[in-house]
């Protein structure tokens, strides 16, 4: 099976098992599943990662239960400051509730970091 995009395959991973009940999962490396995973475990939707002992270039996922759904936004929208609101209604279920991770020229941020920040950046992902 072709993986063609990582970090859908990690979400989609991380999101199955949190609905299974499990405390752990491995998903692929890279760097930004590394910057999301850490930006989810910041917010605590995530307890924690790790790189897994016996398989190169894999990470074992800590769950904490927090998860309701989490996923890849596609295309990648180019987003300016005035423009956040729209897609937090279009992704979140509330206002006040969930991440959606965007790509500034800052780094990986979440969108309300940016807001604070006063920059705009690419949608990457959301998490609630």
């Amino acid at each position: 099976m072709a993986l063609n995009d990582t970090l859908s395959n990690a979400l989609s991973t991380i999101l199955k098992a949190e609905m299974l009940g499990r405390t752990t999962c491995t998903v692929q490396d890279s760097k930004l599943i590394r910057h999301v995973l850490s930006l989810m475990r910041d917010v605590g939707y995530v307890a924690g990662f790790q790189e897994a002992e016996n398989q190169r270039s894999r990470l074992v996922v800590k769950l904490s239960g927090s998860i309701n759904k989490c996923g890849v936004i596609k295309p990648r929208y180019s987003v300016q400051l005035p423009e956040f609101e729209k897609f937090e209604k279009r992704y979140l279920p509330a206002k006040n509730m969930g991440i959606i991770v965007i790509s500034t020229p800052q780094g990986i941020t979440t969108h309300r970091m940016a807001k604070e920040r006063k920059s705009g950046g690419r949608l990457i992902a959301y998490c609630y």
